[in-house]
């Protein structure tokens, strides 16, 4: 190789943060706990409802499982929740402009 031509080296796969396993950092384990929470309160709703532990545990233990599930990273970068929040912003974007016919030649 030819000593006068710098080669360019150009990392890939590096993580900005820590992440407690693949696609789920800090930033992850709020949202999770956020949601985590949010399913607890409907559990204890639902015990006050039903009055089934059996219920409440399956709702507790799933909530858990899905919001780590939502709030996880995939290899494009991206949750399922980042991925509502930008279809949410693309529809709030979006601006409608309805046809108005008119006279083209003034006829």
């Amino acid at each position: 190789m030819d000593e006068n031509h710098a080669t360019l080296y150009i990392p890939l796969g590096v993580k900005t943060e820590a992440e407690f396993f693949p696609g789920f950092g800090k930033k992850q384990m709020v949202q999770a706990a956020i949601g985590s929470l949010f399913f607890g309160l409907v559990a204890f709703l639902i015990w006050l409802v039903n009055g089934s532990v059996s219920c409440t545990v399956v709702t507790i233990l799933s909530g858990i499982a899905g919001s780590v599930m939502m709030t996880a990273k995939d290899s494009t970068n991206l949750s399922v929740v980042d991925q509502c929040v930008n279809m949410f912003r693309f529809v709030r974007g979006q601006k409608y402009y309805p046809y108005r016919y008119g006279e083209e030649w003034g006829v």
